[in-house]
């Protein structure tokens, strides 16, 4: 590991011309027999003079040969790159990364797909901070150094650093044999013109360690330097101080995707094979044989589906016996707002309830603050089955809690329940039956699912006639 005192003084060479050392004569090394330069106008030089009679404008006038400029900014890159302290993540560049990510759900290929578009935004033209947030392997360091590389690219300084070895260096800085003293390298680090910290969150806490990093992160959000941020944790989880920095129009937070606990579960998720089969088009009104009126109001629920598919604004509900197609409209509804690169949040009532609990186990990966808020925040949230939980006072609690804040909001929201909210009291039911913020849709059919009950009835209804 390369001493952080040693990487910043450099980065000050560099950013003033005049201590580079790269001279623009004919005694720099890059001339005749210094460096193997044949430039066939200077031979080498790195200068030349017009042959013009003496009393010419041009004569004796210096003239910089442009193999002396690519020269000069080839070894600038060079040294940049050297003194970013990127090292071996040099390579990870946006030409490197896959354009997918590192997941085969396709919405997160999509949410990857946002997150480097304004990863890339923000390389071209850094202006305020912008914060990575993802699970681990999710691509948070490699987009991160891709953003420093690319400022590389274009000569700007950048330094790239872990939190924990930036934590190490301060350290090192207050041993008698250190090379710089503790304040110069303080001073270095916190106004560095760009700057990348790596795994904000994960390092030991130490109170010294914690001043420290609130000290620095106060002063770069104070003299508004382009800085990024990774970290595996929500800006709400992180220190109090710090998490106040992370807020605000100059603050762009992007998360990632990946593998946590929540994920592989599927909670929250919606299954692509669901998406592909419970579709707008696919849903039957002829049901399982359904009476004139039951047909009638299967027509009614694909109409109010498609209404709200097309401009989801407050809450459909769509209540009605089991098998009558509530999860068939719901999740076709969740797929149209996928196409439309929406985020969307599918619920079963009691799995959610249940893994809310388990949040609070010490083995969850995923807080239940973290769990609640992306619930509550989600662009459109599918509430599948409700009114079929364990009715404990603290789950109805939650769901209470998540359907005022969510209509309060006007959120959009989808319910499907076999509870009739026309005829249910409650501080639930009175959001759910709200004319002015939603629509209730009666599904009455026979269940899909009983192909043998409906050819019983269709045979009765023959006899009969």
């Amino acid at each position: 590991m390369q001493e952080l005192g040693d990487i910043l003084k450099r980065v000050a060479a560099i950013k003033s011309p005049g201590r580079t050392g790269t001279g623009l004569s004919g005694t720099d090394s890059a001339g005749p027999g210094g460096g193997g330069n044949d430039c066939p106008r200077c031979g080498g030089l790195g200068w030349y003079t017009f042959d013009v009679p003496v009393g010419s404008p041009e004569f004796g006038k210096v003239i910089h040969c442009d193999c002396q400029k690519e020269r000069v900014e080839e070894e600038r890159f060079a040294r940049l790159l050297r003194y970013s302290n990127l090292g071996t993540l040099s390579r990870y560049t946006f030409e490197s990364l896959d354009p997918n990510g590192k997941t085969d759900d396709p919405e997160g290929k999509r949410q990857f797909t946002d997150a480097a578009a304004k990863a890339r935004e923000y390389a071209d033209g850094p202006k305020g901070w912008l914060v990575l947030v993802g699970p681990h392997g999710s691509g948070k360091t490699h987009l991160a150094a891709a953003i420093a590389n690319r400022r590389i690219q274009r000569g700007n300084v950048a330094l790239f650093i872990h939190v924990s070895d930036l934590m190490d260096h301060l350290r090192a800085s207050f041993a008698p044999n250190s090379e710089i003293a503790y304040t110069e390298l303080f001073e270095q680090v916190r106004n560095t013109p760009f700057m990348v910290l790596d795994g904000l969150g994960g390092q030991t806490t130490s109170p010294w360690a914690l001043e420290k990093l609130q000290q620095i992160v106060n002063h770069r959000s104070n003299a508004e330097l382009p800085t990024v941020l990774t970290t595996t944790k929500e800006p709400q989880e992180l220190d109090p101080y710090i998490a106040s920095r992370l807020t605000g129009e100059s603050c762009a937070v992007v998360r990632l995707p990946g593998q946590t606990r929540r994920t592989a579960h599927g909670l929250g998720r919606v299954p692509p094979q669901m998406v592909q089969r419970m579709t707008l088009e696919s849903f039957d009104v002829r049901g399982n044989n359904p009476t004139a009126q039951q047909r009638a109001s299967l027509e009614h629920a694909l109409g109010a589906a498609r209404n709200y598919a097309a401009d989801p604004d407050g809450w459909l509900t769509l209540f009605g016996g089991t098998g009558v197609g509530k999860t068939h409209l719901a999740v076709a509804i969740a797929g149209e707002q996928l196409k439309r690169g929406k985020r969307v949040f599918l619920a079963f009532v009691p799995e959610l309830l249940d893994y809310l609990r388990y949040t609070y186990s010490p083995q969850s990966t995923i807080t239940y603050d973290r769990l609640f808020d992306e619930v509550k925040n989600a662009e459109l949230l599918v509430l599948d089955d409700l009114g079929q939980e364990h009715t404990s006072p603290w789950a109805y609690e939650k769901l209470y809690q998540i359907v005022v804040y969510r209509h309060n909001a006007r959120l959009p929201t989808v319910v499907t329940t076999m509870v009739d909210f026309t005829e249910e009291a409650g501080p639930i039911g009175s959001r759910v039956q709200d004319p002015s913020v939603g629509q209730l849709v009666r599904m009455d059919a026979p269940d899909y699912r009983n192909k043998n009950r409906g050819a019983q009835r269709a045979r009765g209804t023959a006899r009969r006639t």
